[in-house]
């Protein structure tokens, strides 16, 4: 009898190892099988929140099919106590085991609010936007200037939001004077702005920050990445060019990035500023004469006046031989390397064009055709 018992407790023993082996096996199975989503979502994970709210969450969504095996799946995996608060894309497709990886890993959400500080060379704007995960593009919920414009509330929402992302953005052309007042005026920064960096040794480029980021801790990042460029730009430079070393360099591309907003012409206007060097000629460039109006402080907000054209300071070239003392600007990177490899031309002439470019030009009589044109659309648009 006993031994008859033994013999049954052993088979039901086996059977119920078979089936646990099993459920284990399914679950493994569904754990890392493609999951439900047909579309992507944005998982908001909240700070202080826990797996079991999160599973819960994804079951809800339709992004799970069983919140229990996904929370399973966490433990047996050993990131149960990893949970990372953000705003994670959830592609559509997603397994539990990519899923659990992606909100146990951390780093910058990738999906939610974003905060942009744009700092533009004639106004800077905050705008709030979120990611619609499905076209994964921005929606903007709100724009405005903060020099001019009243807070929107769905800024002073978003900022209480954890998962809010925040960025500034740096345009080309803009000088520091203008960066560090710009930063100055941001809530989400902390601490004093101290020196005003050097012109030009700010690169032009999208940070990442979180609230409380220090300012001048952001300006050294800034400096840093420019210094890093300045260096790479300059063993990449075509020999024998009028350029003594890196600062002249700087300074040549930033007088390219005031010049020209048009990618394409980069090139060219740098070859007319070389070519000039070279022969010994005056540069005679607008926005160097404006920088010795302004210092960088804001824009000059009319045209130049023949007698600023004619007075005498360290940045007007129509006046200076060779290039100013200092960059005008900050430069980006297309720039700098339009200065170190500018095309080949023999142009030594260039005059807007009316459609945003420049007519270049060889020989004077050639130029004056060109300036002839363009204000001829110059008058036409002022009789408009």
């Amino acid at each position: 009898m006993w031994r008859a018992l033994a013999s049954n407790m052993l088979t039901v023993l086996a059977v119920v190892m078979f089936l646990a082996a099993g459920v284990i096996l399914w679950g493994k199975s569904q754990y890392t099988a493609e999951g439900p989503l047909t579309e992507p979502i944005c998982l908001r994970v909240e700070r202080g929140s826990n797996m079991d709210r999160v599973s819960r969450d994804l079951e809800a969504q339709g992004a799970v099919d069983s919140s229990a095996v996904f929370r399973l799946g966490a433990r047996y995996s050993e990131k149960a106590g990893q949970l990372k608060a953000g705003a994670y894309l959830v592609q559509d497709g997603a397994s539990m085991e990519n899923i659990v990886d992606q909100i146990t890993r951390g780093g910058a959400s990738t999906c939610g609010t974003e905060i942009v500080y744009r700092i533009g060379v004639t106004r800077s704007s905050t705008e709030v936007r979120e990611l619609d995960p499905v076209s994964q593009k921005f929606v903007e919920l709100a724009k405005f200037d903060p020099a001019e414009e009243e807070t929107p509330e769905a800024y002073a929402e978003k900022r209480q939001e954890a998962d809010t992302r925040y960025r500034i953005a740096l345009a080309e052309g803009v000088t520091s004077w203008q960066v560090a007042e710009a930063l100055k005026a941001m809530d989400v920064l902390s601490g004093e702005v101290g020196q005003i960096p050097p012109e030009g040794m700010l690169a032009p480029d999208s940070y990442e920050v979180v609230p409380g980021t220090e300012r001048s801790a952001l300006l050294a990042q800034m400096q840093e990445k420019q210094q890093l460029l300045i260096n790479a730009v300059w063993e990449s430079r075509q020999p024998d060019l009028p350029l003594e070393n890196p600062e002249e360099m700087l300074v040549l591309a930033s007088i390219i990035e005031k010049e020209t907003g048009v990618s394409e012409e980069r090139g060219q206007v740098a070859s007319v500023f070389v070519n000039r060097l070279e022969r010994g000629m005056k540069l005679q460039t607008d926005p160097t004469v404006i920088y010795g109006i302004t210092k960088g402080k804001g824009t000059l907000g009319r045209g130049l006046r023949r007698s600023e054209l004619r007075r005498v300071t360290p940045w007007n070239t129509y006046v200076i031989d060779g290039l100013p003392p200092t960059p005008i600007a900050n430069p980006g990177l297309a720039s700098l390397e339009a200065a170190v490899a500018p095309d080949e031309t023999d142009y030594v002439f260039f005059v807007a064009d009316g459609t945003g470019g420049h007519a270049f030009a060889e020989t004077l009589q050639e130029h004056n055709r060109n300036v002839a044109k363009w204000r001829e659309i110059e008058a036409q648009r002022n009789n408009n």
